[in-house]
């Protein structure tokens, strides 16, 4: 689950990082108001999405004049910020941050994630803040400094006092570091985190260290033991066949492909793509059913799917064990009836209850081409769907 970077700041400065002063508004009299509790020369308003690369999107502004907050405002809001995160349709930017500006003498890069390999949460920092880190790191990988975070312990003080020397800081920041790093790190753990990203981190001209700007995302079988963070979650921001997934227990994230995949179990489901892929189709989506899914759990799955104009052509890949094969087989009857099947669909069934599954389907009336095994399936999908793609090219 990913949050706002005024949320972000919110949960920061709880663990008493250091975070500039704002406030969070949502129309032009909100901020206009919010330009009399802030103080300083210098504000900044944010435009509050889902994606990075704001900046170079003109999602950011600098406001000298205070009179000038209102226009800008109206400018950002309502506005589809298109970023090489977003997609060509953008995002709609129904929020603003507007805090104070800082006076900044330098700029660095801070984030925790989960090393896969060590088995632990990793503070990785950058002298070079303030940029895309995935562009330093093609670049420059040396540049990328690395310390372990032992869980429950967290960072040791002698890995943050390394980490601060690495990064040049001077002494008089060496305790103002350590403190930062550490609490950044207690965040990350406490609060479930899957990314805590801090870029830029700004030295100040006081000598102050500041979050300039937060990025945060938090594990989601972790939810439950967060409802504060749960609080934060905008639905306006996700998408909503994601969503609407969720809501009926479904592992659903939509994909650039044409291929529709239906399949339970999130192995299976990783899978079924690949083979698809090597069969030189694109997935549509991931979508896990689940082991115990119920009839009308499959009927939704299935609908979320033929509702995606993008799908040529749908692909259902079962194994039954605790799911059994004619509960899968009869929520696809129900939702093509509901629906209308305007692409061809190939199912592959195996496990519990097969027999029953393909008698349903074969007396259902529908069009569906039964399939022996996943490679069988991944080949008829592929051939249907470019025969659909090159029958609508001729005509």
């Amino acid at each position: 689950m990913k949050i706002h970077e005024y949320q972000a700041k919110e949960v920061l400065a709880s663990f008493r990082i250091p975070v500039p002063r704002g406030i969070a508004v949502k129309s032009e009299d909100e901020a206009e108001a919010a330009t009399k509790k802030l103080t300083g020369d210098l504000l900044v308003l944010k435009a509050q999405i889902h994606a990075g690369g704001r900046g170079k999107a003109g999602g950011v502004q600098l406001i000298k004049d205070r009179r000038d907050v209102r226009a800008k405002a109206r400018a950002l809001l309502g506005k589809r910020l298109v970023t090489h995160q977003t997609g060509p349709d953008g995002t709609e930017v129904r929020t603003l941050l507007i805090e104070e500006g800082s006076e900044i003498a330098r700029e660095l890069y801070v984030g925790i994630v989960v090393d896969r390999r060590a088995g632990k949460p990793v503070l990785m920092g950058c002298a070079e803040g303030g940029v895309e880190i995935e562009e330093v790191a093609a670049r420059t990988p040396e540049k990328i400094l690395r310390e372990t975070i032992d869980v429950p312990f967290g960072l040791h003080p002698f890995k943050a006092r390394r980490m601060a020397f690495a990064l040049g800081l001077a002494p008089p920041l060496l305790g103002k570091a350590q403190a930062f790093f550490t609490s950044l790190a207690r965040c990350f753990v406490e609060k479930d985190a899957s990314l805590v990203e801090v870029n830029p981190l700004v030295v100040t001209r006081r000598g102050d260290l500041v979050a300039l700007d937060a990025k945060m995302t938090f594990d989601d079988n972790a939810l439950y033991r967060h409802p504060e963070i749960v609080a934060y979650r905008d639905l306006g921001e996700e998408n909503p066949a994601e969503v609407r997934a969720s809501e009926h227990e479904l592992s659903y994230i939509s994909l650039d492909g044409e291929i529709g995949c239906l399949v339970n179990g999130a192995g299976l489901a990783m899978s079924t793509m690949d083979i698809v892929k090597l069969h030189g189709g694109e997935p549509a989506n991931f979508l896990d059913v689940g082991g115990g899914a119920t009839r009308e759990r499959v009927t939704e799955a299935f609908k979320i799917i033929l509702e995606d104009k993008r799908v040529k052509g749908i692909l259902v890949n079962i194994f039954g064990g605790i799911m059994k094969c004619d509960v899968i087989a009869q929520g696809i009857v129900e939702a093509v009836r509901e629906l209308g099947l305007r692409v061809p669909l190939v199912v592959r069934l195996e496990g519990t209850n097969v027999e029953k599954g393909r008698e349903i389907l074969a007396q259902s009336g529908l069009q569906v081409t039964p399939a022996s095994d996943m490679t069988d399936a991944a080949s008829k999908i592929v051939a249907a769907v470019r025969e659909k793609t090159m029958s609508g090219a001729r005509r």
